[in-house]
């Protein structure tokens, strides 16, 4: 036997003896990190993984405790309900419900991103004349005005808001004159009225008093959804303003 196949039996035979964090928990914590790392990258509300476990309270938060020192669980914002205490094991990553996804900077809607990126597409559709999410989408990125990269769907999800704040209207391509560069049938937009590639401002609808007019996320709004206007922190605020 040579000196490396040894060395890799020795160490084969001394893993069994090693012990992680998670190898420690008394029966408590077990129970409520395998409820916790069960939910994965949605994570899961304490008050929840209460009712799942049916442990007392004072169990619950001594367990909390004990799973985040070992650095088995970790504390996530979840954008829709800030003033909740929401966890997941830390060998996940929070999926795009709970974050919001790039369009959310610690926990806040980054507005000055959108508000710009809505100008872009707005300017480039205006001088382009007609042009497709894709054809926008290459636009901005060589234009090079972001620090990170703008994707098709990024563009796609603003580009849908400007719709609904008429801004510009969804057209399909007939393939003749300003369609020219867009194949027939094929999706494309163009700005309602000359818009602001024109020197006159593009028309502003009922939609940009609201929050939800730069929202991206607004297709994925629904009343019972993860995302929804009951529990929008934005939209409360606009309605209590």
């Amino acid at each position: 036997m040579s000196r490396s196949q040894g060395s890799s039996s020795s160490l084969k035979r001394k893993r069994p003896g090693l012990s992680s964090p998670s190898q420690s928990l008394i029966d408590h914590e077990r129970k409520l990190y395998d409820v916790i790392r069960s939910k994965k990258d949605m994570g899961i509300w304490t008050r929840d993984m209460k009712k799942e476990t049916n442990l007392p309270d004072n169990v619950v938060n001594k367990s909390l405790k004990a799973l985040h020192a070992k650095n088995l669980i970790k504390e996530v914002v979840n954008i829709q309900n800030k003033g909740r205490k929401h966890y997941m094991a830390t060998e996940f990553q929070p999926s795009k419900e709970l974050t919001g996804g790039s369009w959310y900077v610690a926990g806040s809607l980054d507005t000055d991103f959108i508000g710009s990126l809505r100008m872009f597409c707005v300017k480039y559709i205006a001088e382009e004349k007609v042009a497709t999410v894709e054809q926008v989408t290459e636009l901005i990125r060589g234009n090079g005005a972001f620090a990170v990269e703008v994707t098709k769907q990024q563009v796609e999800e603003i580009v849908r808001a400007l719709v609904l704040d008429d801004e510009v209207m969804e057209v399909k391509s007939n393939g003749m004159g300003e369609f020219g560069s867009v194949p027939v049938g094929n999706v494309c937009y163009k700005c309602v009225g000359k818009g602001r590639g024109g020197g006159v401002k593009a028309v502003i609808g009922a939609m940009a008093s609201i929050p939800c007019g730069v929202c991206p996320r607004i297709s994925l709004c629904t009343p019972d959804g993860v995302i929804s206007p009951r529990t929008c922190v934005y939209y409360t605020k606009w309605l209590d303003f």
